[in-house]
């Protein structure tokens, strides 16, 4: 049988790369979707071939796109159609954080603009796209028992504010409602939406504030003391992509060593 074809935006480092490599590791293809590091992008090829079962006949291909941009996505999912034929899993993982971190009152619109460019406006309308191939290619395959999936990429930002990144942290709370109004619309199709909601992950985006952290980790500001990986993330997509849960849409996953808890 043909491998079950994941599109992961932003898979060219970072929490998006874990993603891809977990997946390849379940013997899924990847399109490996980046915006500028071409080079980023061909390494998680390369550990995506390398975490692949052998014979499990995955392939891995990199796709250069902006989601911010209407032109690139139109791009974008055209070359995964002529390349993969089908699309099983969208993940939705591209997203930037603020180029400075200003306070709430001297935040600049350009900064505002951008994130909500990237984080929520990219998301949102390459997954209306992509459901709207799924929906009209469902209708000619009625038959097909693994109805795709959606995963959006999160953040406890989406309900915890943080003043020098207001931007940041609208564009995730918008994100998340995303999630629940795509599940509410295409549920009547078997296409179950999942929100990962991920904590302090280690990546490339999260190393300024490093020192900062392992200090708050460190005096117990998350009950699984340590910082999250983009393992920890790809794990979670893992179990979604196969459909550990099937009897859940909009339904949210907290990869964030427990900090979403109320603790006295």
């Amino acid at each position: 049988m043909t491998p079950p074809v994941a599109l992961v935006s932003g898979a060219s480092r970072g929490i998006g790369r874990g993603i891809a490599i977990e997946l390849a590791r379940l013997g899924l293809s990847v399109a490996i979707n980046y915006a500028g590091r071409r080079d980023a992008a061909l390494e998680s090829q390369r550990l995506c071939e390398q975490a692949s079962p052998a014979g499990a006949g995955s392939s891995f291909q990199v796709f250069q796109a902006d989601i911010s941009k209407a032109e690139d996505r139109v791009r974008l999912l055209a070359a995964v159609k002529e390349r993969f034929a089908w699309i099983d899993l969208l993940v939705n993982n591209a997203g930037v954080a603020p180029t400075v971190r200003a306070d709430l009152l001297q935040a600049t619109e350009e900064s505002f603009d951008r994130l909500i460019n990237i984080n929520l406006r990219g998301p949102y309308f390459l997954t209306q796209a992509v459901a709207t191939f799924w929906i009209a290619g469902l209708k000619q395959r009625p038959g097909k028992s693994a109805k795709p999936k959606i995963v959006n990429i999160s953040s406890f930002s989406a309900y915890a504010p943080s003043v020098n990144r207001g931007d940041y942290c609208l564009s995730k709370a918008a994100l998340s409602m995303m999630t629940q109004l795509f599940a509410a619309r295409l549920a009547e199709y078997g296409i179950n939406v999942y929100e990962i909601r991920a904590g302090m992950i280690l990546t490339d985006m999260t190393a300024p504030v490093k020192e900062k952290y392992d200090h708050l980790i460190s005096e117990g500001l998350t009950p699984l003391a340590r910082w999250g990986t983009p393992q920890d993330v790809g794990r979670a997509v893992a179990a979604i992509a196969q459909d550990r849960f099937p009897f859940s849409t909009g339904e949210v996953i907290n990869v964030d060593g427990g900090f979403h808890m109320r603790r006295l």
